[in-house]
């Protein structure tokens, strides 16, 4: 019997979200070869493999409107009654004699809590233990992140060093953390590998449509701090006071503790009247109804471990204007973005209004973000696989 890979979906398993951390852990639950997920139930005290309950939450269609994990009170108590009778499933399905599970994949930047449970999951393994690297922005922009995350960075990057590898999203991902463990003077550091995300398979590709009020711009992403969202409507503002005519819609979970300025910008522009729509979380099919209805998108991020929205747009066809550093650089340098030295509202709506004032410019850029191919999550999980191997 081949031995499985565990696969940690501790948080994954207990939410709906779909921001970028909890798509790249579904896709691996769907296309890891020999994946078995599991998780830590705080409430038994112990790992164990997914129930039904939690493996629903994976393939749900609607995304929930907040990161935060459920655990339902049957949940808790059965997790309870277990603790008491010391009764834990077999990790991955495994039987005895079977042999020990073949490798552990952390894809979820891991609470102190799940920490402090990963010695037992280890053990548990004998193969390679990987954990995915997704960005050091806490350490990075600490004012745009959230105060728990910042306290909590620097303990989880001094626990990376107890894994066989790192598989990071991007070169840039890579280099922030080699760099801090440098800077921490680590004696020993385990490989750390610079991986590209996969992107979901796009629809077959309509023409885009225009609608009264002009060209539709797309911005795909959690509304947070570093994502910049008020330098985009500030931008667009001064763009609408130009009389330019266009609508701005926005799609992503809602964080005020680090998105509270863009929140107010955003409700004072639809006060005034403007053009600018939010949907907030959305659902696969409703994402891929914005992209074909859109003329090109905007990330305005400040800083990525990878950029899913501007790989997924060009994936679709649509220029995308974003960054031209770090992670964001990596994807744009590829063709079909229209990559900025800064992202300040200035350098955005600048860019916005070439696009819109420039028809030959944005078909040659869609005409670039079609000629190009990105991995399947497929091909992500082949490749994670392969190099876990070589460990």
């Amino acid at each position: 019997m081949q031995a499985p890979i565990l696969l940690d979906l501790t948080h994954t398993s207990h939410t709906r979200a779909r921001t970028g951390i909890q798509r790249v852990a579904r896709a691996l639950r769907r296309e890891l070869p020999g994946a078995a997920a599991v998780c830590f139930d705080s409430y038994e005290g112990a790992w164990r493999p997914l129930e039904p309950w939690e493996e629903a939450n994976l393939v749900a269609a609607d995304p929930s409107p907040g990161r935060s994990e459920l655990w339902p009170l049957a949940a808790r108590l059965r997790g309870r009654l277990r603790r008491l009778r010391r009764r834990s499933p077999a990790l991955g399905g495994a039987q005895a004699g079977s042999g020990a599970p073949g490798g552990i994949v952390v894809p979820e930047i891991f609470s102190q809590r799940v920490a402090g449970a990963l010695p037992a999951l280890f053990a548990a393994s004998s193969g390679p233990k990987v954990a995915l690297f997704h960005d050091a922005i806490a350490l990075q922009f600490p004012e745009f992140s959230p105060r728990s995350v910042v306290a909590r960075f620097p303990g989880y990057l001094r626990q990376l060093l107890a894994f066989d590898g790192i598989a990071a999203n991007s070169e840039a991902s890579r280099d922030s953390l080699l760099g801090y463990w440098r800077w921490l003077g680590a004696a020993a550091t385990p490989p750390v590998a610079a991986i590209a995300l996969g992107l979901d398979p796009a629809l077959p590709e309509p023409t885009a449509e225009a609608t009264p009020a002009g060209p539709t711009i797309l911005c795909v992403g959690t509304i947070e701090g570093r994502k910049n969202h008020a330098a985009l409507l500030d931008a667009c503002e001064i763009l609408w006071e130009r009389g330019l005519r266009f609508r701005l819609r926005l799609i992503g979970l809602a964080r005020p503790e680090t998105g509270a300025a863009a929140l107010a910008r955003l409700e004072r522009l639809r006060s005034a009247g403007r053009p600018v729509f939010y949907d907030g979380p959305v659902g696969d099919a409703a994402l891929e109804s914005a992209y074909r209805e859109c003329a090109f998108t905007v990330y305005p991020s400040l800083a990525e471990g990878f950029g899913l929205p501007v790989a997924e747009s060009l994936s679709r066809g649509r220029p995308c204007i974003c960054s031209g550093r770090g992670a964001l650089g990596e994807i744009a340098k590829g063709g079909g973005c229209l990559a900025l030295d800064g992202v300040g509202a200035a350098d955005i709506a600048s860019a916005i209004s070439r696009l819109l004032g420039s028809a030959a410019e944005l078909s040659a850029l869609a005409q670039a973000a079609r000629s190009r191919r990105f991995p399947s999550w497929s091909d992500y999980a082949g490749r994670l696989a392969g190099w876990m191997a070589s460990l």
